[in-house]
């Protein structure tokens, strides 16, 4: 298929602007108190960030609010397999009795009378009740916390439910509580990796990136090693919360720990390119990769790609394409899915079905996305018979 002469195409008959609008959104989050709110942190963190290689950015700062193939964010709290949260429990009279024993307790003047009444219904919990009771009553903090209570009684409390009763304070921002927890397996000498790497991601979640950081730092009084895999878990939760500038900053204060390597710089990437859709800064990190000796692998195109596509970037993304096929990167689905976007969206119609039936040639599955990556710029067209079209062919394709 000839992508690139679309490519040579586009560079005498379309001019290199962007044509999407971008919203400019600004979040605030109140302040909670922690224990760690007053300890300093590294002497060029602790102040506003002012990077010294980082130009501020020319495209007003926004969130995607056009998100046709960004990068996936969990449903489940970080370090627990997905699956132990997605099992029907309509059957499990257990967990029902305990929950409904829970909430009546909803009343009562004080803990002391709830755990009273919970002792005299004579039900005895079991470990996996207590761990998914946790998790059914997770937007309620303080029942949450009852029927952990309750369970630490029964001696049904081990490392997997306390991580998550971490991750459910906070997920409501009672950090000085899931400290206060933390503290406690920690003097039992159980492991709190997962629980502390769940507070980095908490923190980052709830706009305290210096928090997320100070958390990573002070992993060796927990007798943990802030790892690789520790530091690429705090890059990934602050660049997923939009806290790019402080990710970047950090790696690049922390070389001398963590060398320079593409994963972290691809985290950064993802966050410029699929989080907040900035241009200029995903070429800045771009040029940055290339300074440091730092090779792009597929992730860093399949990024790139995605971010020209979302502006409505064809002849980009398709130049980057060909860049990423010649240096002999296999793209994959999530490429062609942004090439078919921003072919679609840029009336190139034809050439998308082209691409589609390429993805299908080569024994790449077509997904949920890749059509509606068609039927959005469509609709946003009045090609309604066109897509309604492709709407046809996705339920024939069971997507």
């Amino acid at each position: 298929m000839a992508l690139p002469s679309i490519a040579r195409r586009l560079r005498t008959k379309h001019p290199l602007c962007l044509s999407l609008t971008l919203l400019h959104h600004h979040h605030h989050h109140p302040i909670t108190n922690s224990p760690y709110s007053s300890l300093s942190l590294h002497p060029r963190l602790s102040q506003p960030f002012h990077p010294t290689s980082i130009v501020p950015s020319q495209t007003p700062r926004h969130f995607s609010t056009l998100r046709p193939f960004s990068a996936e964010i969990p449903h489940h709290p970080l370090g627990f397999n997905g699956q132990r949260f997605n099992t029907d429990h309509s059957h499990n009279l257990g967990l029902t009795q305990f929950l409904e024993l829970l909430t009546s307790t909803a009343g009562l003047a004080s803990e002391a009378d709830a755990v009273a009444f919970l002792d005299e219904s004579g039900v005895e919990p079991k470990r996996d009740t207590v761990f998914q009771a946790i998790w059914e009553l997770r937007g309620d903090w303080k029942l949450a916390f009852l029927g952990f209570k309750w369970g630490e009684k029964w001696g049904c409390c081990d490392e997997e439910a306390c991580s998550l009763m971490v991750w459910v304070f906070g997920s409501h921002r009672k950090f000085s509580t899931a400290w206060c927890l933390i503290r406690d397996l920690n003097q039992a000498l159980i492991d709190t990796r997962r629980a502390m790497l769940i507070m980095i991601d908490r923190y980052a979640s709830a706009n305290h990136p210096r928090k997320a950081i100070k958390t990573f730092q002070i992993m060796e009084k927990f007798r943990l090693s802030p790892d690789q895999e520790a530091f690429h878990i705090l890059l990934n939760a602050l660049c997923k919360n939009g806290n790019m500038e402080e990710a970047e900053e950090f790696m690049l204060v922390s070389k001398k720990f963590f060398p320079l390597e593409v994963e972290g710089f691809n985290i950064v990437l993802n966050g410029w390119c699929n989080i907040s859709v900035d241009v200029y800064q995903a070429k800045r990190v771009w040029r940055e990769m290339s300074k440091y000796c730092i090779t792009p692998d597929a992730t860093s195109y399949t990024h790139m790609i995605s971010c020209f596509s979302k502006v409505g970037n064809l002849f980009d993304s398709l130049r980057l394409y060909d860049e990423m096929k010649k240096r002999d990167w296999v793209p994959g689905l999530k490429v062609y899915n942004s090439l078919i976007y921003v072919l679609t969206r840029e009336n190139c119609f034809k050439e998308a079905l082209k691409v589609l039936d390429k993805v299908k040639e080569i024994g790449l599955q077509p997904d949920a996305t890749t059509y509606n990556s068609m039927i959005g710029p469509l609709c946003e067209s009045k090609k309604i018979e066109e897509a309604q079209q492709m709407l046809k062919s996705r339920f024939k394709g069971n997507c």
